[in-house]
């Protein structure tokens, strides 16, 4: 569960890295949570407006913004920040700029092309971050950082 919390702890923290753990075990966490919410809040009534083909388009954006669906959004907001912090220091690991992550972004808007860039971008936040110590500091493993035969 550390894990899980451990960006929330380090909220605006662009520099440093972070573990493959930190990185998914905190979108593993935000997944549940969202579906969690969108369940509570299309369960508690803010999709009737959205499945009527009758009613107002407008209707159902209120329907599911409104109340629990507003829980939904003061939470996307809450990790948004963490979100790309964490994502940033994923990327120092491996040595990389956090630029990268605006340049898949905005690749990702292409078509076609942001379909691979997405898919790159997957790979690169899934390997394993350089052993030892990079310019972004140290290893947050600590491994190479111990004196052999010491």
């Amino acid at each position: 569960m550390n894990w899980m919390i451990l960006p929330f702890k380090r909220y605006a923290e662009f520099t440093g890295r972070s573990r493959r753990m930190e990185y998914w075990m905190f979108t593993l966490f935000n997944l549940i949570v969202m579906m969690v919410l969108v369940f509570v809040a299309f369960g508690a009534g803010g999709a009737a407006g959205l499945l009527d083909a009758s009613a107002d388009p407008g209707e159902g954006a209120a329907a599911l913004f409104g109340g629990l669906g507003l829980l939904v959004l003061l939470y996307v907001l809450a990790i948004f920040i963490p979100s790309i912090a964490v994502t940033i220091r994923r990327l120092h690991d491996r040595d990389l700029s956090g630029w990268w992550y605006l340049g898949a972004i905005v690749a990702g808007l292409v078509p076609y092309v942001g379909f691979i860039a997405s898919i790159a971008f997957l790979v690169v936040l899934a390997l394993p971050g350089t052993p030892g110590s990079n310019r972004f500091g140290p290893d947050p493993k600590g491994a190479g950082e111990a004196e052999t035969f010491a």
